[in-house]
């Protein structure tokens, strides 16, 4: 099969469409052939030399791919070759095969494209497992994203509003502000020229930032209030007031979804599964699908994706 590899640490260049070897089932596992993939942040800061792969996971970038499944490992039930799927993986999307194991695997649901499906298992499994599972976003809370233009970014807004939430988002331009407000943010801050400290406070926020937000994420938190950092984007290090941590009992979270042992993520998938599908079947949440390129092309969708202009997600297709 071909797979995109990583040459080295460095820009999109470094990115290559090879040949490399067949993956097989292990235990528990399934071999899924794979229609779409999705660019996630993740994946630039592996090309970048800045996510080390976790010990035992593919090498190759992409963390959720949709497919057919194409062979089954020792101890699945429930699950045949041909069924479509869409998957949460540890690594190894950027290919035309990947292992992964059946607890991570999500049906496809009523309505949505086999390729698009591809834009929803990573988006999906973070944003519930993050704003609900362990923030435990209410009704009538208010409730904060950065960066609403992504794919976590859109599909955090979605689910918020779905769950009865005011959601307010951060974005980067007034066209990125129009379509957060079309997907139902209640407020939208440019992160250029306004402070979002000023429009709190707020009883959850989801960072994807990360570094110098944390000391502002905290300051504009309500009473009780609870923070997840999920990103990096700003750096590694932050300031934190402990008296402000205290005094208002807030939480604060540090969490990543690819890490975790596979137990967690299919707790995750089968939760996300049974909340989120009816949402997108009954049209509630909307996939936001950016642009699609050949797999072989993984080079240009990563330049897309540090160009930062997009909205919503940036899919790989196989031929």
């Amino acid at each position: 099969m071909k797979a995109v590899t990583i040459k080295e640490a460095g820009g999109p260049e470094v990115l290559e469409w090879t040949e490399v070897e067949d993956p097989s089932p292990g235990v528990g596992e399934v071999v899924v052939d794979v229609v779409a993939g999705a660019l996630n942040r993740a994946d630039v800061m592996q090309r970048m030399g800045l996510y080390p792969v976790p010990e035992g996971a593919s090498p190759y970038p992409g963390l959720e791919v949709s497919g057919r499944i194409s062979s089954i490992g020792e101890g699945v039930t429930g699950r045949q070759v041909g069924d479509e799927v869409c998957a949460l993986l540890t690594g190894g999307g950027y290919a035309q095969k990947v292992a992964v194991p059946a607890g991570q695997l999500f049906r496809v649901p009523e309505g949505i494209g086999l390729a698009e499906a591809a834009a929803l298992p990573e988006a999906v499994a973070t944003v519930w497992s993050n704003i609900v599972m362990t923030a435990g976003l209410k009704e009538g809370e208010t409730f904060l994203v950065h960066g609403g233009d992504g794919g976590v970014g859109t599909m955090a807004i979605q689910i918020a509003k779905a769950l009865g939430a005011r959601v307010v988002t951060t974005v980067g331009s007034p066209e990125k502000a129009a379509r957060a407000k079309e997907l139902g943010a209640d407020v939208t801050i440019n992160y250029r020229t306004q402070d979002f400290t000023e429009h709190g406070p707020y009883d959850v926020i989801l960072d994807v930032v990360g570094g110098q937000y944390l000391e502002r994420n905290v300051r504009s938190l309500a009473i009780d209030g609870r923070l997840t950092v999920i990103g990096l984007q700003d750096g590694l290090e932050g300031s934190l007031n402990l008296a402000e941590l205290v005094f208002k009992r807030l939480s604060v979270h540090g969490t990543t979804l690819r890490t975790r042992p596979a137990a967690q993520k299919a707790a995750i998938v089968a939760e996300a599964q049974d909340k989120v599908w009816p949402m997108i079947e009954n049209g509630t949440v909307r996939l936001i699908i950016d642009q699609t390129l050949p797999m072989a092309e993984a080079a240009e969708a990563h330049r897309l994706l540090d160009a930062g202009q997009h909205v919503g997600k940036i899919l790989l297709v196989n031929d």
